[in-house]
């Protein structure tokens, strides 16, 4: 039942709400309360200067009673639907629950976003505890330290007579250490009270690029129009604070010039107005396939039509630059789903890979990935190629039937009996 043809419905919950008996409702209108009973059966269209009496009586919009419920809202419910990943016989008549039921699809969709919300925490907390390096650090430092803390205890108490040299030294160590302990402690307690306050903070090169990129929206006028060079963006980038990240960040943006050189704006723009072709446009530009998958995933989103994202890696998989996308959830830390197109590309080198994906957990968006995989450099008798792989992320309408299942990473992926699986998953089908 389409959205127009409820508001019979909505006029009768509205009615109800008020304590309005049919009958008094009808005769304020001056109709019948036999044809507005078909009316709020849906049996009878409305509109016109009725639908305004009755709206105006009811103390409501005449759009409230003839759209009902946000679209946002309907979509919403379709989402937890399809999240549920069991058959919704009624998901036909979503349009009617919204309608009839506002308070109670209010209530649904908002603990879905609940959810959601929850998971993505799940997600960054588990990647932060079992991949970040100054947490790591930490733990080792207060374990590292109540270790000898143990060590020298055991000792004094454990030896039975200790020259009074050895003792005193034995009691300078503890002091010590218990120093110690007690300042890593605090150190350790400040990190997460921190963590927890600051969404900014950003521990490790590849976040600092990232939040640098981002900060621009992934894409550089001054450098398409040749106006700045990437040392001069970098040398005045408040978001790369460590050498790291500045020397990854300006490896980057060499990559982006030497794409935007060879695809310049004007030009790709009116390559890609009716059709987003890889292939076509590297034959166009006379240029690799993996330049032309970078180039298009540094568009601006109006130029391109859709939004985008992007993830290259080294051979050994580790991810070395990444551009996010609504819906396609990535790990902060560690090692991503190897059911990407991105990995299978590594095991295909130069063979252009595309893929319809979507991930575990997530709504039903699905997302066309396309993958390749090249060598860094020039390959000789006696030296082994050294390969990595781009993969252009573009959402899609609609996900097809048959479109390739993945995760995010294993510790937060509910997909059951994956022969990929590296870790058991810390969520189980009740979260």
């Amino acid at each position: 039942m389409t959205r127009d043809t409820l508001t019979g419905s909505r006029i009768r919950e509205r009615r109800l709400f008020l304590a309005l008996r049919q009958a008094a409702l009808a005769r304020q209108v001056d109709i019948s309360a036999s044809y507005l009973n078909l009316i709020e059966h849906n049996r009878r269209r409305i509109g016109g200067k009725l639908l305004v009496d009755i709206a105006r009586v009811l103390g409501v919009e005449p759009s409230m009673l003839t759209e009902g419920a946000e679209v946002a809202l309907i979509s919403t419910l379709r989402e937890a639907a399809a999240d549920a990943e069991k058959p919704v016989a009624e998901l036909d008549h979503v349009d009617e629950f919204a309608g009839r039921f506002p308070g109670w699809a209010e209530v649904l969709a908002g603990e879905h976003r609940r959810v959601a919300t929850l998971e993505r925490t799940v997600q960054v907390l588990s990647d932060r505890l079992t991949h970040d390096p100054q947490l790591a650090a930490s733990l080792h430092e207060v374990l590292s330290t109540a270790a000898a803390i143990r060590s020298t205890a055991s000792i004094l108490a454990e030896t039975g007579e200790l020259e009074p040299e050895w003792r005193d030294r034995f009691h300078q160590n503890l002091n010590v250490d218990s120093r110690r302990l007690a300042e890593s402690s605090r150190a350790l307690v400040n990190f997460l009270d921190d963590s927890s306050t600051n969404t900014t903070r950003r521990g490790v090169p590849l976040e600092e690029v990232e939040a640098f990129f981002s900060a621009h929206d992934f894409h550089f006028e001054a450098i398409e129009q040749g106006q700045v060079s990437p040392a001069e963006l970098v040398a005045d980038a408040s978001e790369l604070q460590s050498d790291a990240a500045r020397t990854d960040a300006m490896a980057a943006l060499e990559l982006y010039r030497l794409d935007a050189e060879k695809m310049p704006l004007d030009e790709i723009t009116q390559a890609v107005a009716n059709e987003i072709d890889p292939m076509a446009l590297a034959e166009t530009f006379s240029c690799e396939l993996p330049s032309v998958l970078r180039r298009l995933a540094t568009l601006p989103e109006d130029v391109l039509g859709k939004q985008s994202g992007l993830i290259f890696c080294d051979a050994s998989g580790s991810i070395l630059f990444r551009k996010p996308i609504d819906g396609f959830a990535l790990p902060r830390f560690g090692a991503s789903c190897p059911l990407w197109p991105l990995y299978t590309a590594l095991a295909r080198p130069q063979v252009p890979l595309r893929r319809q994906v979507v991930q575990h957990g997530r709504h039903a968006t699905g997302f066309e990935c396309l993958a390749v995989a090249w060598p860094q450099a020039q390959v000789g008798f006696d030296k082994d190629p050294m390969y990595r792989a781009v993969m252009l992320i573009l959402p899609q309408t609609a996900s097809p039937a048959d479109a390739l299942a993945v995760g995010s990473s294993c510790r937060v992926c509910t997909a059951k009996n994956c022969q990929a699986r590296r870790e058991t998953s810390i969520l189980d089908e009740e979260f």
